[in-house]
């Protein structure tokens, strides 16, 4: 299996066993998945035996079920949320695109990353920030565990047909681990 980290904040983003698509040369997309998560859920192993503290906290309601994208949950993704006043507006997104664009060319130099890719990544960034930006209203923000506002942001959209999500990446701000 391979776990694709953030090259700026180490935080774990995606991971290969969702259908990754190359796009452009610059992004990976990947559709995901939409389902109703029950407030408080955790998986438990089949079989487990739960404490008796924790049978003593179960008062057998439903809890509250809120919508989520399966890679936001697998993950612990942080959604930015308009209602909420925490996506970034544009300018501050374009502003938070420069600075990060900046620190994965530096994070490739400093790898040692080949110079066909730090080319690759020079030419095709500046199409993918317009790409991003000409559809930012559309996009739903989502952040890494560690919240680290120079790292990736995670945007998720819906294909044409309005019911599919998908997840927008940038290819050469992910690091491969093999787990």
């Amino acid at each position: 299996m391979i776990i694709y980290t953030d090259i700026v904040s180490g935080d774990e983003v995606l991971s290969d066993t969702f259908n990754i698509k190359e796009v452009d040369g610059i992004f990976y997309e990947c559709d995901c998945r939409k389902y109703l998560k029950k407030g408080g859920e955790d998986f438990q192993l089949e079989g487990a035996n739960p404490s008796a503290e924790d049978a003593a906290d179960d008062e057998g309601g439903e809890g509250e079920a809120v919508m989520v994208h399966d890679i936001e949950d697998q993950f612990r993704l942080v959604w930015l949320k308009s209602e909420e006043g925490m996506k970034p507006s544009k300018d501050a997104f374009k502003s938070h695109l420069k600075t990060y664009m900046k620190k994965v060319l530096t994070k490739l130099t400093e790898k040692g990353a080949p110079a066909e890719t730090i080319d690759a990544f020079k030419k095709g960034a500046p199409a993918g920030v317009k790409k991003i930006l000409s559809n930012y209203d559309n996009y739903d923000v989502l952040m890494g565990t560690s919240m680290d506002g120079d790292a990736m942001h995670i945007l998720i959209d819906f294909r044409d047909d309005g019911v599919t999500p998908y997840a927008l990446l940038w290819k050469h701000g992910l690091e491969e681990v093999k787990v």
